[in-house]
């Protein structure tokens, strides 16, 4: 059976942090296929604006370009309206009736999940990986018993291979997974840029660099 992870998110821009989690998790979870899922706009962040959905896209395929595993969904991009997650998660169900689908989701979205529309539903439609960060705390009190049950804190069990773990169930599980320890993040490259500190072009593939300059996104 395929094994497709899908990672939703704004992507503004997209950095060396958004590719270690595609390469890692491809590995750990024996995945043939990492999907990037850029969205127009999240749902729940009304009050934040993001850069066009055609330059973040952009930047995606330039970041991913020469990795044979990683590629770019247009999914919600090509959606009539903005959709939410549950949504993009029957639509990649009912075209990949025989893989096994993975979403992934940060430490910062797993905290708020429950402002999600149907988040219940969200994370009971597929296997979800949540990937934290470094220093930060996983709180598990915001989610119902039901999900309580669902998760398997890969943290835990550092002498085991998760790909074993994961064989061990049928069932849709959540995953929590330290396995990438980096922390950036897009915000602060936004502002490095704005800011005009040089050490913002490090934190990105070259590509996206010289794409975020010739079109001069974020100053």
């Amino acid at each position: 059976m395929k094994r497709i992870a899908f990672y939703g998110g704004s992507f503004d821009p997209p950095h060396n942090g958004h590719l270690t989690i595609a390469r890692k998790l491809t590995e750990l979870f024996a995945l043939d296929e990492f999907v990037f899922v850029p969205a127009f706009h999240a749902p729940h962040k009304k009050d934040k604006k993001p850069t066009s959905a055609f330059h973040r896209f952009a930047m995606l395929a330039l970041a991913t370009s020469d990795k044979p595993k990683m590629r770019v969904s247009k999914i919600e991009l090509d959606a009539p309206e903005k959709p939410y997650t549950y949504e993009t998660q029957t639509k990649l169900k009912r075209s990949l009736k025989d893989a096994k689908i993975f979403f992934v989701i940060g430490a910062d979205s797993w905290a708020e999940i429950d402002t999600w529309r149907e988040w219940e539903r969200v994370l009971t439609a597929t296997d979800i990986i949540v990937v934290t960060r470094p220093g930060s705390e996983i709180s598990f009190s915001h989610v119902t018993e039901k999900i309580k049950n669902r998760i398997i804190d890969l943290r835990k069990s550092r002498r085991l291979k998760i790909k074993d773990q994961i064989s061990k169930t049928e069932d849709r599980r959540i995953f929590i997974t330290d396995a990438v320890n980096l922390g950036v993040s897009s915000t602060e490259i936004r502002r490095k840029i704005h800011a005009s500190e040089s050490v913002w072009d490090k934190l990105v593939p070259r590509a996206v660099a010289n794409y975020v300059e010739k079109y001069e996104i974020y100053i």
